[in-house]
Order: C-alpha cells, then sequence, then structure tokens
C-alpha cells in the first residue's frame, strides 16, 4: 500500500481528503502538513510514494516543494492539487516535476479515488506521464521538458 503525504494548509479541505483516503485504503498511511518544513520533515520519516501539494501555502510556494522533493526523491509522485485552474499554474507544476495536476473546484473524490486505484495497480516504477483531473476528464498532457519531434 502506497504511504501518502497530503501538504495543504487548508484544514477544512485537507482533514476530509486524509479522512476519504483512510475509509477506502483502510491500511494506507496518510501524514498531512501544514508547511513545506513540517511537509520536508514528513517526507523524511515516512517516506511517502505520494505527495498531495498544494500551491498556495500561507506565505509559502508548494511549487517550491515540488522541486525540492523532485531533486531529492525522485521516485516520490506527485500531485498538485489547487484552487488556482489556470493554464499557467499548470505548465509551473509540471515544469518543477509534477505528475498530476488537481483543481479542487473540478476534480471530484471519485477522481482522486481513481487516481490512487490506478497508482496502486500500476507495476514499479510508477513514472506515469503529466495528468490533469477534473471535469469528468483524465486529460493525458506531454511533458513540457520533452521536446516534439518534427
Amino acid at each position: 500500500m502506497i504511504k501518502t503525504l497530503i501538504v495543504d494548509d487548508n484544514a477544512t479541505f485537507r482533514q476530509p481528503l486524509c479522512d476519504m483516503l483512510r475509509a477506502r485504503f483502510p491500511a494506507m498511511q496518510v501524514a498531512e502538513a501544514e508547511t513545506i518544513d513540517e511537509a520536508w520533515a514528513k517526507i523524511s520519516e515516512i517516506k511517502p510514494g505520494l505527495v498531495f501539494v498544494d500551491i498556495k501555502l500561507r506565505e509559502e510556494n508548494g511549487l517550491d516543494l515540488v522541486a525540492r522533493i523532485r531533486k531529492s526523491y525522485p521516485d516520490i509522485l506527485i500531485a498538485v492539487i489547487t484552487s488556482s485552474n489556470f493554464p499557467e499554474y499548470r505548465e509551473a507544476a509540471y515544469g518543477c516535476g509534477a505528475h498530476y495536476f488537481i483543481p479542487k473546484g473540478f476534480a471530484t473524490s471519485t477522481d482522486i479515488l481513481m487516481l490512487i486505484d490506478s497508482i496502486q495497480s500500476s507495476k514499479p516504477p510508477h513514472q506515469p506521464p503529466q495528468w490533469t483531473l477534473g471535469a469528468d476528464y483524465v486529460n493525458p498532457t506531454t511533458r513540457p521538458w520533452q521536446k516534439r519531434p518534427r
């Protein structure tokens, strides 16, 4: 069972997500953090396989955490989850190395559970293409740093 960390300073969003994951996946270890420093300590402690990161963490930028995770722990899957569903945020998230972009207002709990089911059922190493979830679709996107053939 994949260990999961949820990094979001909004307890109103974070706690129900943790509760949902614990209810659906009782064997899953789910940890939570509100700040980048707290998240980094949890990452070092539990070595999660999946981290959900909000872009806006009070005065901090969650994308800084995404880049730091990718550099130090390249095997951790990262899902950026945000209220800011703008193409430039999505591009910035992928540019920092996120695997998934989940807009809070569009993605449903079913989308998130399906994402985790697909990760759990895939064979290691879990290096999926980047995906955007929400609004009743899962949209594969290209990695922005890969050049398309001419």
